[in-house]
């Protein structure tokens, strides 16, 4: 499977989606926003992975290459291209299907569970998920389900955490974070204040959280292999 990667900060990596590509043998390419806006023909790409980042989807005035993204967004999705996105990967992805991207109500970061949704446990991609899952969340703006998308999980301060619409997912949270690829994130924590906000000391204090999160990534990305290799 050829594996393009869209990356839009330095300390947002792909975590342990590099474990998943190297298992099974994928190849991988990026393309890094903050470095170079070359991407590739979208026929060349079997599953775009669109990830993170600390700027908003409407901030093309202080990020000019966000247009440039949206643009390259609207191709893959013209051409049918599987696409992955998380947390501003998501938000990127339903905003070009319609749906809206604004502030949640709540800044949400550190570990908090999500839900699945019935939507989801019908969706052959969401059955990885368990009906509750313990994730790591890193937002402060959120995306509503794109019209006639399938809305795939909720936490309790954010309603739309995941989506499925045809070929394109998008999940809020983060799956791929290690306690490695975590460090980047902690050093550039801000002040922020809220009833979902935990503390870096509360990151890492249960090593077993990081291993389940990392099973979790797994089989959610098989799910996606699968359904990939069905179409």
């Amino acid at each position: 499977m050829r594996v393009h990667v869209l990356e839009h900060h330095p300390i947002e990596g792909i975590g342990t989606i590099a474990d998943w590509i190297v298992l099974h043998g994928h190849e991988i390419s990026r393309t890094r926003w903050y470095e170079s806006t070359e991407t590739p023909d979208p026929r060349d790409i079997d599953l775009l992975v669109v990830m993170g980042g600390p700027m908003g989807v409407h901030d093309e005035t202080l990020h000019p290459w966000l247009g440039r993204e949206k643009a390259f967004l609207d191709r893959c999705i013209e051409a049918e291209v599987w696409c992955l996105g998380v947390c501003l990967g998501a938000q990127l992805l339903a905003d070009r299907l319609g749906g809206d991207v604004a502030r949640n109500a709540w800044t949400e970061i550190g570990w908090w569970p999500v839900h699945r949704t019935l939507e989801g446990a019908s969706d052959p991609i969401f059955r990885a998920f368990p009906e509750r899952l313990d994730v790591f969340h890193w937002h402060g703006d959120t995306f509503a389900v794109p019209p006639h998308g399938a809305h795939c999980a909720y936490s309790q301060s954010c309603a739309s955490q995941a989506f499925r619409k045809g070929r394109v997912v998008g999940i809020q949270f983060h799956l791929e974070l290690s306690e490695e690829s975590l460090g980047g994130l902690i050093e550039a924590q801000g002040s922020f204040d809220g009833p979902f906000i935990q503390e870096p000391d509360q990151f890492l204090a249960d090593a077993e959280r990081f291993r389940r999160l990392r099973k979790a990534n797994l089989a959610f990305l098989d799910h996606l292999a699968s359904e990939i290799g069905r179409a």
